[in-house]
Parts: structure tokens; sequence; C-alpha cells
């Protein structure tokens, strides 16, 4: 039995992938383009693991996906592979376009094919599409949380591209029976998060004494889930979900983004204390254009229905997180240079 997993370099499908072969041992066809944010540094624990196969490639490229699935044979597809930053994809809106959309839908059409005719329309078989909650848009201060009935109002060319893609892999069900499934996440933050996004980037900065940017007044509101958490619903959702169903994976966490920031600092002082508290760093700068003010999920229906609950609380989780970073300072130094582009070994990606 073999898993293919697309976007396995990149920050939670490594997690993923390392989890994954933690928990279970079932071998691994990894698939990553490789674009800035894929890095196989990350996958370092399984060098010279036969279990473990990375191949370097784009999910736009179907034939080279069909390719894959003809030689390996798994029994589920795990579509990790995105581009993610709502900050890129406000200047580039045309690379979230081509891999969110377009590589979707290419990755959706080898699996179809690969399910009808060499599968056979298998019904153990899976595609699980990761999603995010962002396609949900914006809440008020005092609105209900998103459940999966809401509908989708995405407000960045980030989130639109991904809320197209959800519903490519829903078409897939519905129109050729595909038995697909989606899961939409709250923000993930943990070990091998690529310095760009809010918690390394304050982490970084505030180790180096630069300012610490926080937009806008800073009352943002985001729902955090660790991403070891996150791995563990992803293998409940791919082992007991509901072909055609989606499932709102959350970290009961609700934070304004200040609130983040000034934990992150508290963590600092206490594990690599300055002269002066981390927090007199803090700078607020002018805003994002369409900053969505507020998310927030509601994870009962994957509890009810999987008996799913995350189980890393959000001081817990930060701390962890801290301290992962301030022990792996060799990787951030690498990721922040441009070093770790150099770290493709021939002998261990596949193109």
């Amino acid at each position: 039995m073999t898993v293919l997993i697309t976007g396995g370099a990149g920050f939670i499908g490594s997690n993923f992938v390392l989890d994954w072969m933690g928990a279970s041992g079932e071998p691994v066809i990894n698939v990553d383009k490789l674009t800035y944010a894929g890095n196989v540094a990350n996958l370092a624990p399984l060098a010279g693991d036969a279990r473990h196969v990375f191949v370097q490639a784009d999910i736009a490229d179907q034939p080279r996906l069909e390719q894959l699935l003809a030689e390996h044979r798994p029994r589920a597809i795990v579509n990790f592979a995105a581009e993610s930053h709502v900050d890129r994809s406000i200047h580039g809106a045309g690379d979230f376009v081509q891999t969110n959309v377009v590589g979707t839908f290419h990755l959706l059409q080898a699996a179809l094919g690969y399910w009808r005719d060499t599968l056979g329309r298998d019904s153990s078989f899976r595609f699980l599409h990761v999603s995010t909650d962002e396609v949900y848009g914006s809440l008020g201060p005092d609105d209900a949380a998103f459940s999966e009935t809401t509908a989708y109002a995405p407000n960045s060319p980030y989130s639109a591209s991904k809320a197209a893609s959800d519903h490519l892999v829903r078409a897939w069900h519905h129109t050729y029976g595909m038995p697909v499934l989606t899961t939409n996440c709250s923000n993930n933050y943990g070990p091998l998060q690529f310095p760009e996004k809010l918690i390394p980037l304050m982490i970084s900065k505030a180790l180096a004494g630069e300012p610490l940017p926080v937009y806008g007044d800073g009352k943002n509101v985001r729902d955090w889930l660790y991403v070891g958490d996150h791995c563990s619903a992803i293998r409940a959702v791919l082992a007991r979900g509901t072909p055609g169903e989606v499932y709102n994976v959350g970290g009961n966490s609700e934070r304004q983004n200040i609130e983040v920031v000034h934990t992150l600092c508290r963590i600092l002082d206490e594990l690599a204390p300055a002269r002066e508290p981390y927090s007199r760093l803090i700078t607020y700068v002018t805003d994002r254009p369409g900053h969505d003010r507020r998310y927030a999920i509601d994870a009962r229906k994957i509890a009810r229905e999987l008996g799913w609950e995350p189980s890393v609380a959000f001081e817990d989780g930060m701390r962890r997180t801290v301290q992962w970073y301030l022990d792996n300072a060799d990787w951030v130094k690498a990721v922040q240079s441009g070093e770790y582009r150099q770290w493709l070994d021939v002998n261990y990606v596949r193109r």
C-alpha cells in the first residue's frame, strides 16, 4: 500500500510526511515542484529510507502525474501543493491561479483517469484536498464561526484561487463520482514554516533585534492550529471520512495578531532573554489591502463524526515552536540566505 503526497516538501506537507512515516510506515511518493517554499532539507530525517520516494514535479504536469500513478499505484492522494501566502498573491496573483487552480485541475484529471481506468473505480481509493478557512471570507466580532456549510466569499487572490480549487474537487465528485474529501483548516504554525509567515517572521526578527511589523491595529483575529494537530486530523479524515464530505479543522485558539506577537515576545524573553523585553520592538505598519478581520473555525463536525479534536494548547504549541526555531538556527539561516536552494541532491530527487 502506498500514498501519494503533493507539496510534501513545504511546511504542512513535510510535517505530514514525517508524521505519516512515523505513525504508519506506509510508503510515500512525495511530489513537490520545489518552488521557493519547498525545501528538501525539511525531509532530511528520511534520507536513505527506501519507503520515501521524492519526485520533483509540478502538479500541472499531467503526463508526469499519470506516469507516477501508473508506476506506484497509490491507494490515496493527499494534495497539499499550493501557493499559500496572501501578501505574495496580492503582488503576483498569476502564480496562485496557475498552481492552485490549473494545477489542481490537472491533478484531478490524472487522478480521475487512474481511479476509473486503472483501479476500476475502486471504492476504497481517496483523493484528499487540503484547503483553508480563508475561502469563507471575513467574520465580524460577533458572527458565528465558519462551518462546512458557510457560503464561500474569498477576498484575496490566494483565497479565491483556493476556493476555485475546492469547487473543482467538489465537481469531480458530483460529476464523475470520484471519492474525494476536502479539509478547510485554520492558520497553521509550528516547525519548518517558511519565515514569511507571521510567527516565524516575528521570531527571526526579534532575535535579530529588528522591528516586529504588525499590520493595522493588530486586532485581526485568527484561529491557530498547531501543525502536528493538523497532521493527525488529515490522517483521521483519510481513514474515516465520508467521500464527498468537507471537514473543517481548527485549533479552538482564536487570538488577535497582536496577542500572538506579545505571546511570542514573552516566550522569547524566557528562552532567549535580551537586555530589554522583545515587546519593545513591536511596530504598527500600514494594513495590507483587503485584510480579513476575523477567521474562526467551527470544528464540531470532525469531532462528532471522526472523533478528532486538537490536543496542543496554544501556549504549549507556541513554546514548542519558539524552541524549535532556537534549536534550528542553521535551518533558518539557510532559508533566509537562499542557501537551501543549493541543497538538492541529484541522487535524492527524482525528476
